[in-house]
């Protein structure tokens, strides 16, 4: 062993170091970091929402489900292993005039974790049963259509329709926390609530279901749920309002037209995208590798930069929010 002094610079670990120059070192902080990758991390997975259905003629279109949540809990990871992050875009509103459903929205991903995408809302009044409604929350329904069924831990069911005269106004998309509402003749059902999650520091409102757009009679709409749920569409003839982005919200179900008026009625709304979020304790290493294609914290991945965690959103945390793309993360 070399009986050399470390230099009083601390600018390297190597040789021997008197007492005194490791307490200097670790006063000014100097003392050579020892990076060790976490074990466990806490995940937040949100899928894409559901897109609202259009008018279905005479009647209102369903609402988007919301995307699928999975969150609060905890998942093990290690170094020089590569993981997968996916998030799912919304699903796009369905076409007026009794013409189609909106569509799912896709799944997002880290690791072994899936959130799945939320049903799109009804826009045909005889359409029956429809997968494309199920989803991690359901989409609405229209006229004499079925909810979609939401999955458990994810998310809930849509909203049915009451019929009165022959009309009905869409039923809302199920939200993360609360079912949609049953469309009416008089309104349009409420898309249900989503949740508030705080995994980022600050609490946020996520997965809303979308509103069931109003019928030819009254033409009122549903109102999003909380958590970026669209509206359905405000007037006679208009558009569903689409879900907020990186929300997971479900589009709003298009308004029909006014009683016995020309015109094709509103189509559905857009589901808002997912977003995933992974959060650990600061004493353990940054995320080393980014495969290209990702946007993490702002920033778009090429697989040679490498993303800075936030740090200042949860004190004592480091955090990356993956708002779009996908690819592979890894740790050293």
């Amino acid at each position: 062993m070399s009986s050399t002094a470390a230099s009083n610079t601390f600018a390297s670990a190597k040789g021997i170091w008197r007492i005194n120059q490791v307490l200097q070192a670790l006063k000014s902080s100097s003392w050579p970091a020892i990076s060790v990758a976490p074990s466990l991390v806490e995940y937040m997975v949100l899928a894409g929402g559901g897109g609202g259905g259009g008018d279905g003629n005479t009647v209102g279109g369903g609402g988007g489900g919301a995307g699928g949540l999975q969150y609060q809990s905890t998942i093990s990871v290690s170094s020089s292993t590569a993981y997968t992050v996916t998030v799912g875009a919304g699903g796009s509103g369905g076409p007026n005039f009794n013409a189609g459903n909106g569509s799912k929205g896709s799944n997002s991903v880290f690791s072994s974790i899936t959130g799945l995408g939320g049903g799109g809302g009804s826009g045909q009044q005889g359409s029956g049963t429809n997968t494309v409604r199920d989803g991690g929350s359901g989409g609405g329904a229209c006229y004499l259509s079925t909810a979609g069924t939401g999955t458990t831990g994810q998310g809930t069911n849509g909203g049915g329709v009451t019929l009165s005269g022959g009309s009905s106004s869409g039923g809302g998309g199920g939200g993360r926390n609360a079912a949609g509402g049953t469309g009416v003749t008089t309104a349009g059902g409420k898309g249900g609530n989503g949740v508030t999650s705080v995994i980022t520091g600050a609490g946020i409102n996520l997965a809303g279901g979308g509103g069931g757009g109003g019928d030819s009679i009254n033409g009122i709409p549903g109102a999003g749920g909380t958590g970026g749920g669209g509206s359905g569409g405000a007037t006679f003839l208009s558009a569903g309002s689409p879900g907020t982005v990186n929300t997971g919200g479900g589009g709003g179900g298009g308004t029909s037209k006014s009683g016995g008026s020309s015109g094709a009625g509103g189509v559905g709304g857009a589901g808002g995208s997912g977003k995933v979020v992974i959060s650990y304790a600061n004493t353990y290493s940054n995320i080393s590798s980014f495969s290209a294609g990702l946007v993490v914290n702002g920033v778009t991945t090429t697989g040679s930069n490498v993303p800075a965690a936030d740090t200042t959103s949860s004190a004592g945390y480091k955090i990356y929010v993956f708002t779009s793309g996908t690819g592979t993360i890894q740790w050293s």
